[in-house]
């Protein structure tokens, strides 16, 4: 069984990394990430050995970081709204 303050670490990098991920400001770079963290999180959730568990954190700490930078990246290179990203006008 995960320690309780591994479990912790885990989910708390999993909701930062879905938080960034929704920051994309483009439509197809935000769902193409979020999906991508759900599903590695998901293929994951059963891995109890510590050495492993070690190991994925680490690279979900890379992981975040990455999307940090791009989110970064893309915010200074916006390009217009596509359709399914306009809001409707009320």
């Amino acid at each position: 069984m995960m320690a309780a303050s591994t479990r912790a670490q885990v989910l708390s990098l999993y909701k930062m990394m879905l938080i960034e991920s929704k920051k994309f400001p483009s439509y197809n770079y935000r769902t193409y990430a979020l999906r991508r963290v759900r599903d590695a999180f998901r293929a994951n959730k059963k891995v109890e050995d510590p050495k492993t568990v070690e190991r994925l954190m680490l690279e979900g700490q890379q992981t975040l970081a990455l999307i940090q930078r791009q989110v970064s990246i893309g915010k200074m290179f916006e390009t217009q709204r596509i359709v399914v990203e306009n809001k409707p006008s009320a």
